[in-house]
């Protein structure tokens, strides 16, 4: 037979295509702007094709003619030699450690927002069986992949590794950027290639995971990471507890890096019984090209619309006591903060530590009465309802303050009554944290996740009018043992823990949906989509700082919406670094997130009063844009020498933005580079309007009337000579 070139060619390209057709287990799984292609053949691995922009299911198909596919396993198990790195571990009933899943089924579903996608593996020699979960949130340009672990063997199988997902990435110049920090000074930002290796990113506090390391990350593809262009691939580990992204990167053919997320597995092997099932948490991923302000865009969007409780809602202008007195809670003090919060137009008060105790302990001091929530008659001979009809006279809200997980150890009613409810090692002492006396309760324990709840619902029964609870959490997993958990349950504490608290917070949720819950953990370390779900909003740091606060408000906005970022005005000299700063440049930084006082309004002389309820006031008119509008970052304090930083939101619509610009460092010759805005609508005409406006005010600028495209294109020089010099403009399309 002859056979003509070309023909011969079209036979050879539809066979080299007739493995990769749809009909025949492409998984193509898609966003607005990205896709997912996964290849899902029954009886064989489930494999990674592709992620990125959004593709056709045609085109998918096109990417192995292109050479673009990346055919790896999509959860890859140890010892498959896949990307040399394994997502799970097991060791069997028989004690072998082996995996080999192929997959049994397919299954799609419409779900909020988007679709799941569910494909369902097994083990080719044992009844062992992972589900492999991806949920994609159209609108926000979001995919979240899980897995559910169970299986039918006889006895208890552990889990050496449970990773929610895995996702390679290609890219010859690849750059990670992350965070670290520590207590008051929380997310910073680190950005290095990604050379031939492993880097790992991981927190091992147990408790609070966003000090030290943060659970997210982007990644550039495009070298160094930019702010406005170049693909960036983002990604968060949503667990409240341990976590480890681990990034390897082989360069044998095509440079390709694997990053595989979740749970720490690192003292935490867990037993699983037959017939229960595992569920990891979610690995959120998201790509943009519009460089790192799209991945926090498409975060913020999703956070706000699905991951945040009660994320589009508007948040409240609220007083915190804390750094007002303290421990030295008086009904006198409390009220007279909320007269101050009356005349500054605040709309919720909060009452911090130090306002219970028991008949035995006192919390005048860190160290005794934490467990004993039963309200201190001698600082508040009315009680929470006296406050709480004082608050409504003022026009205010009220909320209050709780570290329901910790208990102190020999110095409450709770530890005479339940030594057993605290985590504790068996035969040892027991460490200690906050005031030498604080310990963690057993949240693995149901009595425990009980009485957590009942705090809760026992100041909610008593007092239905608690608008707010600050909710914190101020210890470690310190002590690894766990009295309720058996002997061969004991490396499951890190898990448990978080599974408990989770149970909690879904009853008090259940029960309250619209109470107002902040998560605090001394300070930001419980900003984390893990505990999100639950939270309204979370307490950024315990350093109020302003300087300060531009560097650890800027990490976090990379990742988590302004509207959930609480920022507050605090005193000055501030009680943390004792710079002074004026009051314009704190309120001006505050402004940028959920805007909030942490100090006695009587400390504001007569001038400072009228300059700060005229913040206030503006900043209730422009809350929905500074808390639901999408995020630019203009000018970075990490780039260039540092001088200043410049950010600004923008209305879904453009009729509305908020800009904002920070002196850093003031020194004689060193110019304030021009900012050139983002994200308005370069036809709009946008008038200028000062806000906070002080004696050097922009008198150039007020009123004035330009188009988006030349603020854009032409910049704006924010005229910032002065140190501590701010600016803060709204700008109104006409």
């Amino acid at each position: 037979m002859n056979i003509k070139p070309l023909s011969l060619l079209l036979i050879m390209l539809t066979c080299f295509f007739s493995g990769v057709r749809a009909d025949v287990g492409d998984e193509l799984i898609s966003t607005r702007n990205t896709s997912l292609l996964l290849l899902a053949r029954t009886g064989e691995p489930l494999k990674i094709a592709y992620y990125g922009a959004r593709i056709s299911q045609i085109e998918g198909s096109q990417l192995w003619w292109a050479g673009d596919s990346y055919n790896r396993h999509a959860y890859p198990t140890f010892n498959d030699n896949c990307s040399g790195e394994s997502a799970i571990m097991v060791q069997h009933a028989d004690g072998q450690v082996m995996l080999d899943l192929a997959v049994q089924k397919v299954e799609r579903k419409a779900v909020d927002g988007g679709e799941l996608v569910t494909i369902s593996t097994k083990d080719k020699a044992k009844p062992f069986y992972v589900d492999v979960c991806y949920r994609s949130y159209t609108d926000a340009d979001m995919i979240e992949t899980w897995t559910e672990i169970r299986h039918g063997e006889k006895k208890d199988v552990v889990l050496k590794q449970f990773a929610s997902g895995y996702l390679p990435m290609r890219g010859s110049d690849a750059w990670l950027t992350e965070f670290h920090g520590q207590w008051g000074n929380e997310m910073n930002l680190f950005e290095s290639q990604l050379k031939p290796g492993t880097v790992v990113v991981k927190d091992h506090d147990g408790v609070r995971n966003g000090f030290s390391s943060h659970g997210e990350v982007m990644v550039s593809l495009d070298g160094k990471a930019r702010e406005n262009d170049g693909r960036v691939i983002g990604a968060a580990v949503c667990w409240s507890g341990n976590y480890k992204l681990q990034f390897t990167t082989e360069t044998s053919h095509n440079t390709l890096h694997h990053l595989i997320a979740g749970i720490d597995e690192a003292g935490s092997d867990y037993r699983l019984a037959p017939g229960t099932t595992f569920r990891t948490p979610e690995l959120a991923i998201t790509y943009s090209a519009e460089g790192k302000g799209g991945v926090t865009r498409n975060f913020h969007n999703w956070a706000r619309h699905y991951k945040l409780h009660n994320g589009t809602a508007v948040r409240d202008v609220l007083l915190n006591s804390w750094e007002g007195v303290y421990l030295d809670i008086t009904e006198d003090k409390m009220h007279k903060m909320m007269e101050g919060v009356k005349q500054l137009g605040g709309e919720l008060f909060v009452m911090d530590d130090g306002w219970f105790a028991s008949e035995k302990y006192n919390r005048d001091r860190d160290n005794a009465a934490l467990g004993d929530w039963y309200t201190d008659k001698r600082k508040l001979p009315n009680g929470i309802g006296g406050l709480i009809d004082v608050a409504k006279q003022n026009g205010l809200k009220f909320g209050i303050w709780i570290e329901p997980e910790m208990g102190n150890w020999k110095s409450s009613d709770l530890w005479e009554k339940h030594p057993d409810w605290f985590l504790q090692y068996s035969g040892y002492d027991i460490r200690l944290g906050r005031g030498g006396t604080q310990a963690t309760l057993d949240l693995c324990n149901p009595k425990v996740q009980d009485f957590i709840f009942g705090i809760v619902d026992k100041l909610m029964t008593d007092n239905p009018e608690i608008y707010y609870i600050k909710w914190d959490a101020n210890a470690n997993i310190a002590n690894y043992g766990s009295p309720y958990l058996g002997k061969d349950r004991q490396s499951q504490i890190y898990v448990d823990y978080h599974f408990g608290l989770r149970k909690v917070l879904e009853r008090i949720r259940a029960k309250y949906p619209k109470l107002v819950i902040q998560a605090c953990a001394s300070g930001g370390g419980r900003v984390t989509y893990g505990v999100l779900p639950y939270f309204d909003e979370f307490w950024t740091s315990d350093d109020t700082d302003a300087l300060q606060r531009v560097f650890i408000q800027w990490g976090t906005s990379h990742f988590f919406p302004s509207c959930a970022m609480a920022a507050h005005v605090s005193a000055s000299p501030n009680h943390q670094t004792g710079r002074r700063i004026p009051l314009k440049y704190r309120f001006d930084v505050a402004m940028s997130g959920r805007l909030g006082v942490e100090m006695k309004p009587s400390d504001f002389n007569a001038d400072e009063l009228k300059f700060a309820q005229q913040a206030v006031n503006d900043y209730k008119r422009l809350r929905d844009v500074i808390q639901q509008g999408d995020l630019y970052r203009l000018l970075s304090p990490y780039e260039g020498d540092g001088m200043a930083a410049s950010l600004m939101y923008v209305s879904p619509d453009k009729q509305k933005a908020v800009f904002y610009a920070y002196k850093l460092k003031h020194f004689v010759g060193h110019d304030v580079p021009r900012i050139y805005l983002k994200g308005l609508d370069p036809d709009k005409r946008y008038r200028l309007h000062e806000i906070n406006k002080a004696d050097d005010g922009m008198k150039y600028a007020e009123g004035l009337v330009v188009t988006g495209r030349v603020l854009m294109e032409g910049g704006l020089d924010a005229h910032l000579g002065h140190e501590y010099s701010s600016r803060m403009f709204e700008l109104t399309a006409e």
